[in-house]
């Protein structure tokens, strides 16, 4: 489950996400960034990277997901 969240209309495509994803999991298209959840593994460095915050990582989905295993 994909826990990051992207805000694209803030995004620059700068590529700081890109650069810091261990598993190529963030694609910069034609002024479009995706990430693609088959590969994220919701490290957050992308969140951590981003100097404009266009990557945010969702607490309360991740609330929700951790309460559903239980």
């Amino acid at each position: 489950m994909l826990l990051i969240e992207i805000l694209p209309d803030k995004c620059d495509f700068c590529g700081c996400c890109v650069g810091v994803c261990p598993e190529d999991a963030i694609e910069l298209k034609e002024a479009e960034i995706t990430i693609i959840e088959e590969l994220c593994t919701n490290c957050v460095k992308c969140v951590w990277s981003c100097p404009i915050e266009v990557l945010k990582f969702n607490k309360n989905l991740a609330k929700a997901n951790n309460e559903n295993r239980i």
